[in-house]
């Protein structure tokens, strides 16, 4: 057996091993390349320098401040206004308070960037909602859970950020565009879904569709959506850097929660700059032990062996591109999503080039097949806050989830062939 297998077999099979013993993912990551540099006589050094490298960029400058501004937009009332917008523009319609929940959180979700950020807020609000007014509770964890995932594709989203550090040269700006349209379709399946549940269950319509009380929802939401407008507005016409929209985001976040919403004290700033540095600290750590342990998969060839491998088992595209799909997905049932992104982006990405996929499309797919994996165990970070939220076990919520797979498989899928859905808005940005 040669030095180069063992070694492979070393990073991965003691990276998996701590995963199985419930080992935090950046720890496990960190073990598993500096066991594997011992092996090969290679100074834990380079280990450092690369994982210094890879948070060390300007790009990753606005991840900070989407976290932050998610946090402060979070704890501000912003998820209550949006509600309240959602279920004027589709609570008045058959299962109009799932469609609620799922319109919530592609407004909710793609401010604090996070599905399990949008689950923990708009889940204790919206769940008892639904299983008041008759609702399964199982339904409606998870619908809440399920929709979340939305959040991350509609812009503006750190993960996205990220992709594009890693994949280098592909444009935030145009990523943020091609996950608008991807978004939008999970959302709709997951609103006709709910619809066809509504009239099986026979679940109550809530009330009449009233104009005034839309207008009157938007004004309220307005001061907050407009937080989203300068992120996506700035970075798409070219004005700005995303660093750059992201910190004036920032701003004008402080500006609506302690200006004109009033409703948590400015002493509360400390607390949420807080929560966001721990959430940061996390993200940077999985970021920087993610880029150490990429850059031992690539000494050791590990990409050049999968295409070869992928390649001889098929050189069609559309075969290609599931097998591609499904490692991400079995990487999504044990993995973070952030280190997947840092770990599978330069392996897969130049298969995907090479059959003529774009970058930008490839990270549309990505983010999709990804969000998938937090919903499925035995890692599924969002699956596993839906259960504490409701107090369901999270096994007999993945059964529920079924169908809700089926309607994320269909938009993956559609993601995946049809060019057209993540790239046509991305060609109107500079």
């Amino acid at each position: 057996m040669s030095t180069q297998l063992i070694a492979i077999i070393i990073l991965l099979g003691t990276f998996f091993g701590l995963m199985f013993l419930r080992t935090p993912i950046a720890i496990s990551v960190g073990i598993s390349c500096f066991t594997t540099c011992w092996y090969l006589n290679i100074p834990a050094d380079i280990v450092i320098q690369n994982a210094v490298k890879g948070v060390n960029g300007y790009s990753l400058m606005a991840v900070p401040f989407f976290i932050l501004m998610g946090e402060i937009m979070s704890t501000g009332g912003i998820a209550q206004r949006l509600v309240n917008l959602a279920s004027s523009l589709v609570g008045w319609m058959r299962g109009g308070l799932a469609m609620v929940t799922v319109v919530a959180s592609m407004l909710f979700g793609c401010v604090s960037g996070s599905s399990a950020a949008c689950t923990a807020t708009l889940g204790p609000i919206m769940v008892p909602m639904m299983k008041k007014k008759g609702y399964d509770e199982e339904f409606a964890t998870t619908i809440t859970m399920t929709s979340s995932v939305t959040g991350l594709l509609i812009p503006p989203s750190h993960n996205m950020v990220i992709y594009a550090m890693v994949a280098g040269g592909v444009s935030v700006g145009a990523l943020f565009m091609a996950g608008v349209m991807p978004g939008l379709l999970m959302g709709s399946l997951l609103m006709a879904y709910s619809y066809i549940k509504a009239r099986k269950k026979n679940y109550p319509i809530d009330g009449k569709f009233d104009i005034k009380k839309v207008a009157q929802a938007f004004v309220q939401a307005f001061w907050g959506l407009i937080t989203i407008a300068i992120v996506v507005i700035g970075v798409c016409t070219g004005i700005v850097t995303a660093t750059e929209s992201a910190a004036v985001a920032v701003l004008w976040a402080l500006f609506v929660t302690f200006g004109i919403y009033k409703e948590v004290s400015i002493r509360e700033l400390p607390k949420m700059v807080m929560r966001a540095v721990k959430t940061l600290a996390m993200i940077l750590l999985l970021i920087a032990t993610s880029s150490a342990f990429g850059w031992l998969l690539a000494y050791l060839k590990v990409p050049q062996l999968i295409t070869r491998g992928i390649f001889h088992f098929s050189t069609n595209p559309y075969v290609v591109l599931i097998i591609v799909n499904v490692i991400l997905i079995l990487m999504g049932m044990l993995m973070d999503m952030s280190s997947i992104i840092l770990i599978a982006t330069p392996i897969l990405l130049p298969i995907a080039t090479s059959i003529g996929m774009s970058p930008v499309q490839f990270g549309a797919m990505l983010i999709t097949n990804l969000g998938v994996g937090l919903l499925t165990p035995p890692v599924g970070g969002t699956l596993f806050i839906g259960s504490a939220i409701s107090g369901i076990k999270f096994e007999r919520l993945a059964k529920t989830m079924i169908p809700l797979y089926i309607m994320m498989g269909i938009t993956l899928l559609l993601v995946t062939y049809i060019p057209q859905i993540s790239m046509v808005l991305p060609a109107f940005v500079k």
